[in-house]
Parts: structure tokens; sequence; C-alpha cells
């Protein structure tokens, strides 16, 4: 079976075509080597695939027939992903909300100018 088929079949993407799209951005691995969506992919191979900031670890069970339901995905895949890789888009959701609500508008201009200030200081000290 086909790399992008395969990640539609077990529901790691939502369409064909997105899968298509990540394997020829090089965000589908085996073995550090990118994937053209075309591979055909075998039992007990691991694949990385980089989504949301995630770099999703899925070993290769079986292959499906067509897309399965989710309660059945776990029968061709074992998600081998280390929590770590979880962990981190959770601070990085917490860094990205500290100094800015979402949806408070613009900075003023007294914040442009903390964040100018900020990037000067950083500057001298590279």
């Amino acid at each position: 079976m086909r790399i992008d088929k395969y990640l539609w079949c077990i529901r790691l993407f939502k369409t064909r075509s997105i899968a298509t799209t990540a394997c020829k951005k090089g965000q589908v691995k085996i073995e550090d080597n990118n994937l053209k969506p075309s591979r055909e992919i075998y039992g007990g191979e691991i694949i990385i695939v980089r989504k949301n900031q995630i770099n999703y670890k899925i070993k290769v069970i079986g292959i499906p027939e067509s897309r399965v339901g989710a309660k059945l995905v776990d029968l061709y895949r074992k998600d081998l992903t280390p929590k770590e890789e979880f962990e981190r888009t959770e601070l990085l959701k917490y860094s990205k909300d500290y100094y800015r609500k979402k949806g408070t508008g613009r900075p003023t201009k007294k914040d442009r100018r903390d964040i100018e200030d900020y990037y000067e200081t950083n500057e001298e000290d590279v």
C-alpha cells in the first residue's frame, strides 16, 4: 500500500491529498529519509510524521484494506510517540499566551517600545 494512502487509512490525515502534500513537503520519514507519496509501506516499518509541531512515531502492524473506523485504528498501527513531544507543545502553547491574550488587538505604543528594547538588549549580548 502507498504511504499516503496508509496514513489516510489509519486516520492520521483527514484527506489523502493532505497526506500526499505532507509527504512531498518532507514531513513523513522512514529512517531519516524523506518519502515520496507513492512509496510502498510494509509491516514492521517505523514511520515518523511531523504534524502540528509533533513528531509522531508510528510502527506499522498491518495494512488495512481501506479506511478504518477510529476504534479499529490500533489494529494496524502502534503509536510510539514519546510523551515529551506532547509536553513540549503544551509548553509552547503556554509561552505564546503569556504576554498577550489572543484577540486583544494590536500592541500599544508602550508594548512596541518594550519589545524593541528587549530585542536591542539581546542583540548586544550576542
